[in-house]
């Protein structure tokens, strides 16, 4: 009688604790399939996101920081000895300091592309995709973490390219406008971590990343004012030039040290290419976080 008793006072007692998962009939209810239960910003879920893309490029930094670092000095060994320019001036500075902010953020910008194109590639490729799209995170927190872990991997990289070429011979790095540094070494980091993500949602194979690499953002750093001044050149390749986005990270981010570049010698004149950048990143974000959202090539 007595557990008779208890039994019969246990539904109730425990319709009463949970009313809310039990339909009318006292039987329990399920949301429906695919709603989240887990509502507003998943702020442990992005952390962990991040950490594991943080992890996974310093499990092999030797050949991720270092060794894009190592490659970045190589050319500027090349100019400054190898073809002998080691006495000619640039914007009124040694052409070895001239041309050491463009080196940096060019290491910056295509570490941060080959690191975010990598991340859903690998996962698609291997068949562990599954392991990003599971986790109880929005396609804009899946999207802030691959780019925060690129864009940290690109000022590890240009932090070893600064402080390698510090120490070279002829070089001398300043910080007139530390503003610019910080900004445009962001912002280009930014453009290319979205731009690889971008290209990894499109690639089917390693291939088609690499193609996306040889033939849109190398050529695009390299022709951006890198290593020469744009007055150099005739007016119609002047024009494309400042058609070239990468063209505005590149002096905007020389104007940071030297506190002069192709866009101009003073804030004024360079602010309105910082806002440029600023808003061109927010149009690629949009435009990745729709495709991300719409499950393109990553969902069956």
């Amino acid at each position: 009688m007595a557990n008779q008793a208890q039994a019969s006072t246990f539904p109730s007692g425990n319709a009463t604790a949970g009313d809310s998962d039990t339909n009318s009939n006292g039987k329990r209810s399920f949301p429906p399939k695919g709603q989240p239960q887990i509502t507003g910003f998943n702020r442990i879920g992005l952390w962990s996101l991040y950490i594991k893309e943080i992890r996974r490029f310093l499990k092999v930094q030797t050949q991720t920081v270092w060794a894009p670092a190592i490659t970045t000095l190589l050319f500027l060994v090349i100019f400054t000895v190898a073809m002998g320019r080691s006495g000619r001036e640039v914007l009124g500075v040694p052409f070895a300091t001239f041309v050491a902010p463009g080196l940096i953020m060019m290491g910056m910008m295509q570490n941060a592309f080959a690191n975010a194109s990598f991340s859903l590639l690998s996962g698609k490729l291997q068949g562990t995709i599954i392991d990003l799209l599971m986790p109880p995170l929005s396609e804009a927190e899946l999207m802030i973490g691959i780019v925060a872990g690129a864009m940290t991997r690109a000022v590890m990289v240009g932090g070893a390219v600064a402080i390698a070429m510090s120490l070279w011979p002829g070089v001398e790095m300043q910080a007139a406008h530390p503003w610019a540094i910080i900004w445009f070494g962001l912002m280009g980091a930014a453009m290319l971590s979205i731009i690889g993500l971008l290209a990894s949602l499109w690639a089917e194979k390693f291939d088609h990343n690499a193609a996306v690499t040889n033939f849109v953002v190398a050529p695009l750093s390299l022709l951006s004012g890198t290593f020469y001044v744009i007055s150099n050149l005739s007016p119609f390749f002047q024009a494309i030039s400042r058609v070239n986005p990468f063209f505005y990270m590149i002096s905007g981010f020389r104007f940071g040290f030297l506190g002069e570049s192709d866009i101009g010698n003073t804030n004024e004149a360079v602010i309105g290419a910082a806002i440029g950048v600023g808003v061109l990143n927010l149009v690629l974000g949009f435009v990745t976080y729709r495709v991300l959202k719409s499950g393109w090539k990553i969902k069956s």
